[in-house]
């Protein structure tokens, strides 16, 4: 029993090296969004797992590094699809836990998608949410030690 007990503690001490925390991308009123209800999509495809859609409230998911392999640099992860879905998994979460390997601490964007039911000027949303996401990196730079100068 004891030696069950053990593993379990292990193996939980393995997944908890990677920390990962979802956070909303802006403090208050999202700029450029059109009042709407949340009508996100997920969904999980076999090949390339998570997939999101109709993102219309943009968030940043924190993936740091083991402890003490931290080497102050920091990653914003924009997955791909096409401007009609996100692939969260094979372009985001995955190359983020890829960077951390590396010392890196990495965040993966879930911006809002080019969509008029979501958006006042859609050709800009998506654009709004990187260069906000920088914006939040660099202000928390401290928190999550990494130099504001080494983002990228």
């Amino acid at each position: 029993m004891k030696k069950v007990v053990l593993l379990c503690l292990l193996a939980g001490s393995t997944f908890t090296c990677i920390a990962q925390k979802e956070i909303p991308l802006y403090p208050g009123t999202i700029p450029n969004a059109v009042a709407a209800p949340d009508a996100e999509t997920r969904r999980t495809d076999g090949v390339v797992g998570l997939l999101a859609g109709n993102v219309s409230r943009p968030t940043l998911t924190v993936f740091l590094p083991p402890a003490g392999k931290s080497n102050g640099t920091a990653v914003i992860i924009c997955p791909g699809g096409g401007y009609g879905t996100l692939l969260i998994n094979r372009e985001g979460n995955d190359v983020a836990r890829a960077f951390n390997k590396q010392g890196v601490t990495a965040f993966v964007l879930k911006y809002r998608l080019p969509d008029k039911q979501f958006l006042v000027n859609p050709a800009i949303g998506p654009l709004q949410d990187a260069q906000q996401a920088i914006s939040l990196v660099r202000q928390r730079a401290a928190t999550w030690k990494v130099s504001p100068e080494r983002i990228g």
